[in-house]
């Protein structure tokens, strides 16, 4: 896989807000998701506006924080690349209700429909849950 992990985290402080850093299984601490997406063929301009008009704002609207987002260069194998982007959470358990009322949201089930009308725009959703390590460099607050 061509898509390397650490260069993403790298890219982080850049764009992450400042919060605790800690390893303490008793503290609370922030819980992010990489998300890799893999379009169906031909799919990935649309799947872009959909998150570009849509999808960040509902993100933010159910309480997740959109860190980043990148599109994977384009390879011989997969010439529309992938979407990649860090989400950031409360905790474990934020997520799973955030994700959950996102997914009731009738503001998205309308736009999955019409995103969706001739044909599906994902053939596969990747997802990697990660937690600050203790030596990592403080998170650089939002500009």
């Amino acid at each position: 896989m061509r898509l390397v992990l650490p260069a993403l985290l790298a890219l982080l402080p850049l764009a992450a807000p400042a919060c605790a850093q800690t390893t303490s299984a008793t503290a609370q601490q922030p819980v992010y998701e990489l998300r890799i997406y893999t379009p169906a063929p031909g799919k990935a301009d649309a799947l872009n506006a959909r998150f570009r008009n849509h999808t960040l704002k509902l993100f933010e609207k159910h309480g997740m924080r959109n860190l980043a987002y990148w599109n994977e260069l384009p390879r011989a194998d997969a010439p529309d690349g992938r979407v990649v982007y860090i989400l950031s959470y409360p905790s474990r358990e934020a997520r799973e209700a955030d994700w959950k009322a996102f997914g009731a949201d009738p503001e998205w089930q309308k736009v999955v429909a019409e995103s969706e009308a001739n044909g599906k725009l994902v053939t596969r959703v990747d997802s990697i849950f990660m937690t600050m390590a203790d030596y990592s460099p403080p998170l650089a607050p939002v500009r």
